[in-house]
């Protein structure tokens, strides 16, 4: 199973897919807010989403998981 984790510590600002979407390559999945910036995380590969794993608000550490994909 693929997951797509956070590259870098901050809060969950928004997400932008929902279980059972559709990923393509480079698709922007979540946005990260790190001292002041908003920092777009994206998918590596193509799958689709089996669960998010945070929340909007959520504070996330380097290397957490943000997203399982079947």
């Amino acid at each position: 199973m693929n997951t797509i984790n956070a590259n870098i510590a901050g809060t969950v600002w928004k997400i932008n897919v929902s279980e059972n979407d559709r990923l393509i390559k480079d698709q922007t999945v979540i946005v990260l807010e790190s001292m002041k910036m908003e920092l777009p995380i994206l998918s590596s590969v193509e799958g689709k989403v089996k669960e998010v794993k945070v929340n909007e608000g959520d504070f996330v550490n380097e290397g957490d998981t943000l997203i399982l994909l079947d």
